[in-house]
């Protein structure tokens, strides 16, 4: 059994840079919903719940054990004169993927996948259903197949040399792509881990930022692996994303910066999804010789019975801007077949056709 009954999805050892002092007792929040600041709150009740994981101690343990590297490589990142090496790169990679598949929000965003699938379906899809404990679960599990997925990106840190700190929130491991809802070939379309201009976001502290991206799409200035954020515009557009992927809280350090926080949050609030996932409901239209095609119904057309394909897509916010310091790659390239795989990176690419031949490189212009 667990030997941990309050376990926490963003753990104390992440969160602590952002309390008070970086004493790691209290912290102030802004809650979304409420639309409330509480100061000096407990850190230890902040993105909690009994047994969140289960009672399974060998995944506790290993959880515990991620979360300890990545204590010791935050110490290292701090100290004076720090250069960011390829065995902290690794680290920092795995545990924003850990913590992009742990949380709370993400967890619900899976239930939320399985109850879309019943309505758009209109049936009973009892195989489908989740409750979150089961959701974290069965992420934690992915989470090993899927560890290595974004070791491609590039990465680096973000040193913040304004006047406005970094923020982060009860689910602050961000996913994004900057390419995806830009580029009028893709525009509108869901991506996910392998495709190409990927952005992942990480605030550190409220001076530090981790962020790795698709070096095939986007160029980023850094020496020794720090890039310089001294524009206030640049860090307000890494914050959006904290305002726009949270679940309920946003956390910061000092209360002076409270106006800040609210007046930032105000701006892009109508920029909020409602919902994370959108199902589409197919029966079999006709056959093509050994293919068949599908078209899509509405969940009434649905009920009639017979065959049924459903396809459930992933929405993600789109923020007002963009930091200015991840400029596009000139000449940038993405990679594709021309199948429903879309546009991946060219590590995936690689790995998903027998015959790279098949496969084009395409300007992103």
């Amino acid at each position: 059994m667990a030997s941990n009954k309050n376990q926490h999805f963003v753990p104390k050892c992440y969160l602590r840079p952002f309390t008070l002092d970086g004493a790691g007792a209290a912290i102030n929040l802004f809650n979304v919903d409420r639309k409330k600041f509480f100061e000096n709150a407990s850190l230890k009740n902040q993105c909690s719940g009994d047994y969140f994981y289960g009672k399974d101690e060998n995944l506790e343990q290993a959880i515990q054990a991620t979360e300890g590297v990545y204590s010791t490589v935050l110490r290292e990142i701090q100290k004076p004169r720090y250069r960011l090496i390829e065995e902290h790169k690794s680290v920092l990679q795995a545990f924003w993927l850990l913590q992009n598949m742990r949380t709370e929000a993400a967890s619900r965003r899976s239930v939320e996948m399985a109850m879309e699938f019943d309505r758009a379906a209109s049936v009973e899809a009892l195989a489908l259903r989740l409750d979150i404990r089961r959701a974290v679960q069965l992420a934690m599990r992915t989470y090993v197949d899927v560890v290595d997925h974004i070791s491609d990106l590039k990465s680096c840190l973000v040193l913040n040399r304004s006047r406005i700190p970094f923020v982060s929130s009860d689910d602050p491991a961000v996913m994004t792509n900057r390419w995806y809802f830009q580029d009028p070939r893709i525009s509108g379309r869901s991506f996910g881990l392998t495709a190409s201009g990927l952005i992942c976001i990480l605030p550190l502290t409220p001076e530090i930022l981790w962020i790795a991206y698709d070096g095939d799409v986007y160029t980023l200035c850094h020496e020794a692996g720090w890039a310089i954020a001294r524009n206030e515009s640049d860090i307000n557009a890494f914050n959006e994303h904290q305002y726009l992927n949270c679940f309920a809280n946003v956390y910061f350090r000092n209360m002076s910066h409270a106006a800040v926080v609210k007046s930032s949050f105000s701006a892009i609030e109508n920029l909020r999804l409602l919902a994370r996932h959108r199902a589409h409901v197919a029966v079999p239209d006709r056959s093509e010789g050994d293919f068949q095609r599908y078209r899509i119904v509405s969940p009434e057309e649905a009920r009639s019975g017979g065959e049924l394909l459903i396809h459930s897509e992933v929405l993600f916010p789109k923020p007002s801007r963009w930091p200015n310091i991840l400029r596009w790659r000139m000449n940038g390239s993405v990679y594709s077949n021309g199948t429903g795989l879309k546009y991946l990176r060219a590590m995936h690419a690689a790995r998903s056709s027998s015959d790279r031949r098949f496969w084009r490189e395409l300007s992103r212009k």
